[in-house]
C-alpha cells in the first residue's frame, strides 16, 4: 500500500489577477478574517460575483485556491479521500479537501447546500479551534496548514427545510452578503467584462432590473450579472442585441411563455 503523492501549491495558484469591482468593504473585511484564519461563508444570489471574488482574494493574498463545485451526490470520500486500485496495488488518493488542509490553500465550496447533510458534517473539525481532518478510513489525523483556510458559498433564495446548512455548521463561519451591483458599477463590470460601449451596458443593466423586480412574481430568481456579461459578449461580436439578450437573458431564466413575452418586451423597449 503506498502512500500519498506530493502536491506542488503552486499549481493552484491565481496566476493573473481576477477582475473584481468592490460592491463595498468586503474586500478588508475578507482579509481580516483570512489573518485569523476565520472559515468564511458568503451568501448572495446566482452570478453576482462570489467565486470571482474568492479567486480575487486568492490572488491578492497570493494563497493557492482549490474549488470544489458542490452536488447532490457527493459524498464524504470526495471531499476527504479514497483509497485507490492500480497496477501496483492500494493506494490512498486525498480528495480537494484534504490536499487544501495539508498545502495551506484556500477551499472553496461552492453552493454547498447541494451536498448532503451528512458529507458537510466532515468540515466540522477544520472550522473550530482544533483544525484538523481526521481520516477515519486511513487511520489518520491532519493537523491543517497554519495558512488553510474553509470558505462556503450558496443561494439563501433557494434555502428549503431539505436544502439548508445546520446551525451547527453555519455557526463555525464568519459571513458576508453579496448582491448584484449598483447600476453604474454593474455598468462598468460590463463595459470591461464584454467590451460593449457605455449606452449598451446602461440598456442591458436597466432590462436586467426590470426583470429582478419580478422575482417572486413569476421568476425564481433575476437575471444575473453573469447573464448580462454573456449578452454583452454576443453584442460585441455582432449578434443583433434582441437575439443576443433572447439568448442569453430570457431562454435560460425561465419556459413560461408569458414570463418570456414580458422578458422580450422589455428587451424590445431598449433595442428595438
Amino acid at each position: 500500500m503506498s502512500g500519498i503523492t506530493s502536491v506542488d501549491p503552486n499549481q493552484y495558484l491565481i496566476k493573473n489577477k481576477p477582475y473584481y469591482e468592490p460592491i463595498s468593504n468586503e474586500v478588508d473585511l475578507y482579509e481580516a478574517a483570512y489573518n485569523v484564519r476565520m472559515p468564511m461563508m458568503l451568501k448572495g444570489p446566482t452570478g453576482c460575483g462570489k467565486s470571482r471574488f474568492v479567486e480575487h482574494m486568492a490572488w491578492r493574498l497570493k494563497r493557492p485556491l482549490i474549488t470544489v463545485a458542490c452536488n447532490e451526490d457527493m459524498t464524504a470520500s470526495d471531499l476527504v479521500g479514497r483509497f485507490l486500485l492500480d497496477k501496483d496495488g492500494t493506494k490512498w488518493q486525498d480528495g480537494p479537501l484534504t490536499t487544501a488542509a495539508r498545502i495551506g490553500a484556500i477551499c472553496y465550496l461552492d453552493e454547498v447546500v447541494e451536498a448532503r447533510q451528512d458529507t458537510t458534517v466532515v468540515i466540522h473539525p477544520l472550522t473550530d479551534h482544533r483544525r484538523t481532518l481526521p481520516l477515519d478510513k486511513k487511520g489518520e489525523l491532519i493537523e491543517a496548514h497554519p495558512d488553510f483556510q474553509l470558505v462556503i458559498s450558496y443561494n439563501p433564495g433557494y434555502q428549503s427545510l431539505m436544502k439548508d446548512l445546520k446551525q451547527s455548521t453555519k455557526q463555525r463561519f464568519g459571513g458576508l452578503d453579496f448582491d448584484y451591483p449598483t447600476s453604474d458599477l454593474e455598468v462598468s463590470i460590463l463595459v470591461k467584462e464584454s467590451g460593449v460601449d457605455k449606452d449598451v451596458a446602461e440598456k442591458l443593466v436597466q432590462i436586467a432590473h426590470r426583470a429582478r423586480n419580478l422575482k417572486g412574481h413569476g421568476l425564481d430568481e433575476g437575471i444575473s450579472t453573469r447573464l448580462l456579461v454573456y449578452a454583452g459578449q454576443l453584442i460585441s461580436k455582432g449578434v443583433e442585441p434582441e437575439a443576443a439578450c433572447s439568448m442569453t437573458m430570457v431562454t435560460p431564466l425561465t419556459d413560461d411563455p408569458d414570463m418570456r413575452d414580458t422578458l422580450n418586451a422589455a428587451v424590445q423597449t431598449f433595442f428595438s
